[in-house]
């Protein structure tokens, strides 16, 4: 299995607030209608620990996508909303 980074694409169930997001840093949130998405660039490593800290963090993980050149990112269903850090 190739270790190199890749892009991601992690939806989790909710809104998820400024103080859980900060458990990702590595990730950009976005709100799509009444899901977070998670993307970034993630090699395997940084894959299972964001892996884990869904897990450990008790969250709905609702999909994972590794996106490819050749297949568009299916989680654009929605318009995104950009997600206020701050709030909480």
């Amino acid at each position: 299995m190739d270790s190199a980074p890749a892009p991601y694409i992690i939806r989790i169930d909710g809104h998820l607030g400024a103080t859980v997001l900060s458990a990702f840093p590595a990730m950009v949130p976005q709100r799509r209608g009444p899901h977070t998405v998670l993307t970034g660039l993630l090699d395997r490593s940084a894959l299972y620990g964001v892996l884990a800290e869904i897990e450990a963090l008790g969250l709905d993980l609702l999909e994972i996508q590794k996106l490819t050149p050749d297949r568009p990112d299916r989680a654009d269903r929605t318009s995104p909303a950009p997600v206020d850090r701050h709030s909480p």
